[in-house]
């Protein structure tokens, strides 16, 4: 019938029977199982399961199951985490939605899902996957089974430990695994990016004097016959261990398993780089050929020879098919993170999307729950009273478990990243905080993102209802107006533009910042937003407008016109003729005794950063006043113009120049940790203290001529711990350490700004007077 279709089985839908469940019980031999077939290769990287429903009459549901997958339908393997575990927890009740993360990865176009049971008993399911198509068509590679590197005090085991092929005669073959999970290794490869795992996991590594011909040997098998533009090898060079990339790369194709090799290799020499041990990835040409196996040989040029990642660039070849070498180029490999839906002979397109929203949807619920239990208590509202029907989420201790409580009848869209002031209970989360950091969920995370991808001011509610309730005083800028001149960023529902004002002075409707000189262009930067916009993000765009249009601060970019009569809506913003900060500063160097440079770039005096430093903090001080917080300060957010005129902006996340600089939590919300204190990281907690922190780590960055990110020597797991050792208050958190032109009473003030204690940290009307006073008379 209609109630036990696919549709209703999904997850967190109400509505019908809706799961998948086997036509008897289950028994403790894990003999039932559902399969899918995802019509395609696929990276999976999540799985969510949930009970069935029924109208709230369902009492089925899996605590347990086991996931088989299959890449050709033939052969099937099971899967296991890193420690060798098959069994995955599932739920404990109807209503939760459980996701766990799958790591590794799985690459595979059928799965199966085996319900565990304790006893005979009756079990449903509604499951979801998430990932991407895997539009590399590699199906296997061989490669010769890793090895032991014999270091003091431990040994670093170099294995490829989650192939799911063979493995006969120091051989691997017949599957994937490490050289392909996404994962790339860090420059140390004593070191890795994954919790709870061994030195050298993230890397597969061979020792020279094991292999005779000084080389090693990886052959390729793929889906189809695929013509090959180039393949990226991801190499340590850590040559202080004897470690380093391949000197020489020779590569063989053939058509069929039944043909030969071709004769003529595509070879490759590289040079050794002994200086810099960095990890690189490596860019190996293939020139178009084609072939459905592909051999390579990778010639020592050191002791050890250590890959993490390998990835060919190809295209599907069939008769009609003439190679463009230049649009092969461009071509990408995949990208995980995005929901998948079986293809049921409708628009995949479609089912993604929903899929999408339908977690998007669960996540915004959560938030706006939260932010209302939190001013119910402050202003004590009676009619802020939430119903019985609630929803929360559950931090847990480290683990790749999430779980999401649902008991919503129905969901309305709301935007989590609306100008909201959002400030978690603390006796919620404390329970996690007992022994160790809580792992990153994404229903947990404040999403700072806004519809055009640049960060949005959080303003207390009592604050949002007051500025959105006036009528903007801007008027109606013509578009027409508008020159082009770049891309900055985009965001789910908008871009940012930098564009070009000729004769700002015939507008009467545009308010002037400064004083252009009559006939040079005016900069500023357009945010506009899509016509695929959802009606809650058009609200959203329009509460951003106007906050900002109130923002009226030498130190802050105001907001100049606005198009909001006809689509699409767009508002214009001052941008200075310097860039941003980062950039800026990245391009001197300080100013020595004698006034030069040895290297010939632009100079920067210490008063001059000090000057930047002062600006900054007038500018923050104001949106203090306001009680704003802006979330994400850092030299990318603040603009430079005529005679280092310093301006905070906000749209620094939307740049892929940055896309470094934040934390990507399932591919789905973006945090800039290393500015971020510690309470924000934990508990989400967002205040102008923990402005003033970010404060801090900005003005580090100003005295470092941004020449370095703000905890470069340690890994973003690794800044997330550093956050719980400043929870735990033991003496093992780490600062940042003291920049070389920086005298020791500022570096105190910058250590003030990262107390444990909100409270005791430095207003910033202090931070502006002490920098703009006394720190100009320090050496």
């Amino acid at each position: 019938s209609s109630f036990v279709l696919s549709l209703p089985s999904r997850l967190a839908l109400n509505e019908g029977d809706g799961a998948w469940c086997p036509a008897g019980p289950v028994y403790p031999n894990d003999a039932e199982y559902l399969e899918i077939d995802l019509r395609r290769l696929h990276f999976l990287t999540l799985v969510g399961t949930q009970g069935r429903h029924a109208n709230g009459h369902g009492k089925e549901f899996a605590r347990a199951y086991r996931l088989h997958y299959s890449r050709d339908g033939h052969r099937w393997m099971p899967w296991r985490d890193r420690w060798g575990n098959e069994v995955i927890s599932g739920n404990e009740n109807t209503k939760d939605v459980v996701l766990k993360d799958l790591g590794p990865p799985v690459i595979a176009r059928y799965v199966r899902f085996f319900p565990r049971a304790d006893r005979v008993m009756s079990v449903c399911l509604r499951v979801e996957l998430y990932g991407c198509v895997w539009k590399d068509g590699l199906q296997s590679y061989t490669a010769p089974l890793g090895q032991v590197m014999p270091l003091v005090p431990e040994p670093v085991y170099l294995n490829d430990s989650t192939y799911d092929g063979h493995s006969v005669h120091k051989l691997h073959f017949g599957g994937l695994g490490q050289l392909t999970d996404g994962v790339v290794g860090l420059d140390d490869f004593t070191q890795t990016k994954e919790l709870r795992v061994w030195p050298g996991y993230d890397y597969v590594g061979w020792r020279n004097s094991s292999f005779p011909g000084g080389f090693i040997e990886m052959e390729f098998e793929f889906d189809q016959l695929r013509a090959f533009t180039y393949m990226k090898v991801h190499c340590n060079n850590m040559h202080t261990h004897g470690v380093s990339i391949f000197r020489k790369v020779d590569c063989l194709f053939k058509r069929s398993l039944a043909t030969a090799w071709e004769p003529v290799p595509v070879s490759q020499q590289l040079a050794v780089d002994v200086r810099n041990p960095s990890a690189r990835i490596l860019t190996v040409p293939l020139e178009g050929r084609l072939g459905l196996f592909v051999q390579c040989h990778f010639h020592f040029a050191g002791e050890w020879m250590l890959f993490s990642e390998i990835a060919p660039s190809t295209l599907p070849y069939n008769n009609s098919f003439i190679i463009q070498f230049n649009y092969l180029e461009g071509q990408e490999g995949p990208k995980s993170g995005q929901p998948i839906a079986k293809d049921d002979n409708s628009n995949t397109a479609i089912l993604i999307g929903c899929l999408v929203a339908i977690i998007l949807l669960l996540l915004v619920v959560i938030f706006l729950i939260l932010w209302r239990q939190y001013w119910q208590k402050i202003l004590g509202k009676a009619q802020r009273r939430i119903s019985d029907d609630d929803l929360t989420v559950h931090l847990s201790a480290p683990s790749d478990t999430i779980v999401i409580n649902n008991t919503m009848g129905s969901h309305r869209h709301s935007n989590p990243c609306g100008a909201d002031y959002m400030e978690p209970e603390t006796a919620n989360c404390q329970p996690g905080f007992q022994n160790n950091v809580p792992h990153y969920a994404e229903a947990d995370i404040i999403n700072l993102q806004g519809v055009t991808g640049g960060n949005t001011y959080a303003v207390p509610a009592v604050a949002v209802d007051a500025l959105t309730g006036k009528d903007m005083a801007l008027g109606e800028f013509p578009r027409e107006r508008l020159i082009f001149k770049e891309k900055l960023g985009e965001g789910q529902f908008g871009e940012v533009h930098l564009c070009e004002v000729e004769n700002p002075q015939d507008l009467p409707s545009l308010e002037f910042p400064f004083n252009v000189r009559k006939g040079r262009p005016l900069l500023v930067a357009v945010k506009i937003l899509r016509s695929d916009a959802t009606k809650n993000a058009r609200n959203d765009f329009l509460k951003e407008v106007k906050i900002m249009s109130r923002l009226k601060d030498l130190n802050i970019v105001r907001l100049l016109g606005v198009c909001v009569r006809d689509d699409p809506l767009c508002m214009i913003t001052e941008y200075m003729e310097n860039g941003d900060l980062n950039q800026f500063l990245s391009g001197h160097e300080l100013e020595d005794k004698l006034g030069g440079s040895p290297s010939g770039k632009p100079t920067i005096s210490y008063p001059t950063l000090i000057h930047v430093g002062a600006q900054i903090a007038s500018g923050m001080a104001f949106l203090a006043s306001l009680n704003f917080v802006h979330r994400d300060l850092a030299t990318r957010n603040c603009l430079v113009g005529e005679g280092f005129t310093i301006k905070i902006a906000d749209f620094g996340m939307s740049r892929n120049l940055y896309a470094g600089d934040y934390y990507r939590i399932q591919g789905r919300a973006v945090l800039p940790i290393r500015w971020m204190a510690w309470e924000c990281i934990l508990m989400g907690k967002f205040t102008t203290a923990s402005d003033v922190w970010a404060f801090g780590v900005t003005l580090w960055e100003v005295l470092m001529l941004c020449q370095e990110q703000p905890y470069s020597q340690l890994t973003d797991e690794a800044v997330i711990e550093n956050a719980g050792e400043f929870f735990r208050h033991q003496g093992k958190q780490v600062y940042l350490s003291r920049p070389p032109a920086c005298p020791l009473a500022v570096y105190e003030v910058m250590l003030r700004c990262w107390t444990r204690e909100s409270k005791d940290r430095l207003p910033f009307q202090y931070l502006h007077r002490f920098l703009a006073e006394d720190a100009l008379n320090m050496v």
